[in-house]
């Protein structure tokens, strides 16, 4: 029973790693504004009313979305650097420059570069995030509940989302930037609560300062507890047992080992699947996926309700993540999606021959269950996956290779798929789609292996 109590995410002893998980969350959160915004005001400034002095062509529309991906790639490169130098917390203060600039940017638009700019800065958030924030969180939180702390990553995200199609929705052009400004300053000074993660500040010599920060995140005000300081004492051993074994500068022999390889593949299969399998274009571009079904329907509100389902999606995954494992939830996800984008595909076919308008139902429901599924595991999990498939002594070197290059994939998928839309149709699009997440799925069900439990110090 205590032990079922300690796992809880509200013990007392998880508290304050379930609080440092919120509070660094506000970036992601933060990002999700900024891609959500993008898809309802497209509509908006297409439009003859459109509250801009300029109009965009598709070309430009395809590069304002994939500019999100070049951004994210210098974010991946500048964290990357700064990360074992500078420490997680400094790396987590900086994200709320770039936020801050970009609805500056919105706000002054007066062509299209500002824009460009503006994604750019989001992109940056969003890959600088991705690689910090999940290494922040595995590096404060209990094993036990690391997978459902690590996984509000993306669910902040999705929330965010949410948010940045409300508000583009239903608020002016103009005044979403002066809302959306609040969010890195509320970021920046939450920050200021939280100590440095205790397995960096060993790998610095701080021994007095990580134990501090262990207490923290133990929720010990006092002394350590005998079971508390043997796990720090632990903690401490492992850290330095890894340090030990990095007195040797890392080598390309390291990142060929067979453990290496097999975990490099599944990253790869992993970062095609979430990209290629659409679940990323599909939020970025809702509302143009609507309308390209051609069939009479309230495109925005459908919109804001896929926002709601990737957060009961994502919600859904952090539940079951540390109960029935990530394969399992991997496997689900995979297939649904790959299903899911097949029938859709038939129904678009199907509405440019039938009229189909007594259907105008069907596309939100397949699509409820496209984003579902998605986030239940190949989104929702992402990083969880991605960060455990890693072996420890290439672990930040394997993760931040793979992130950066799941910033080329953002920018390939988001630039190709507007232009694969207008040029070969919503139907070919989806089961392109389809045809990556099943291949996801086979891989998957042969070669994935399960991560849950996995220590993150030692292997």
């Amino acid at each position: 029973m205590s032990k079922l109590l300690q796992s809880s995410l509200l013990s007392p002893r998880t508290r304050y790693q379930l609080l440092a998980t919120i509070i660094v969350n506000i970036s992601t959160f933060s990002h999700g504004v900024g891609i959500g915004w993008l898809s309802p005001t497209l509509a908006k400034i297409q439009s003859s009313d459109s509250p801009l002095s300029f109009q965009l062509t598709i070309d430009e529309i395809s590069w304002l979305g994939s500019m999100l991906g070049l951004g994210g790639l210098c974010g991946n490169f500048t964290i990357g650097f700064l990360l074992e130098r500078m420490g997680r917390k400094f790396c987590i203060y900086l994200l709320a420059v770039p936020y801050a600039c970009l609805w500056i940017l919105i706000y002054c638009a007066s062509n299209v570069g500002f824009l460009y700019a503006a994604r750019f800065l989001c992109g940056f958030t969003g890959g600088a995030g991705y690689l910090v924030v999940p290494i922040y969180i595995s590096e404060v939180a209990n094993s036990d509940i690391r997978g459902a702390l690590t996984s509000m990553v993306m669910l902040s995200a999705n929330l965010g989302i949410l948010v940045g199609y409300i508000l583009s929705t239903y608020l002016a052009y103009h005044v979403v930037p002066f809302l959306a400004i609040i969010l890195p300053i509320a970021h920046f000074t939450a920050n200021l609560l939280l100590p440095e993660t205790a397995p960096y500040l060993l790998k610095q010599s701080r021994l007095l300062a990580a134990e501090a920060s262990f207490k923290y995140y133990q929720n010990q005000r006092d002394d350590l507890e005998y079971n508390s300081k043997a796990e720090f004492e632990e903690l401490r051993l492992a850290v330095d047992a890894q340090q030990a074994s990095n007195t040797t500068a890392l080598t390309y022999k390291d990142l060929i080992t067979k453990p290496a390889l097999k975990a490099f593949a599944g990253a790869f299969i992993l970062l095609s699947g979430y990209e290629f399998g659409g679940i990323f274009s599909f939020v970025n571009y809702m509302s143009d996926i609507f309308k390209a079904t051609g069939v009479l329907l309230d495109v925005n509100t459908w919109t804001i309700i896929i926002g709601v389902v990737q957060i009961v999606g994502v919600y859904t995954s952090t539940i079951f993540v540390d109960i029935i494992g990530r394969r399992i939830l991997m496997l689900i996800s995979t297939l649904g999606v790959g299903l899911g984008c097949i029938a859709f595909g038939f129904f678009t076919y199907y509405a440019q021959i039938y009229d189909l308008q007594h259907l105008n139902w069907l596309p939100l429901v397949l699509m409820v269950a496209i984003i579902y599924v998605g986030n239940v595991g190949i989104s929702g999990i992402f990083f969880v996956v991605l960060v455990e498939l890693f072996p420890a002594k290439i672990r930040s070197v394997g993760t931040s290779i793979s992130v950066v290059l799941l910033s080329i994939l953002v920018f390939v998928t988001l630039k190709l798929f507007p232009l694969l839309l207008h040029h070969f149709g919503i139907s070919a699009t989806m089961w392109f789609s389809a045809s990556a997440s099943l291949l996801t799925f086979v891989y998957f069900l042969l070669f994935l292996p399960e991560t849950k439990g996995k220590s993150m110090i030692t292997d």
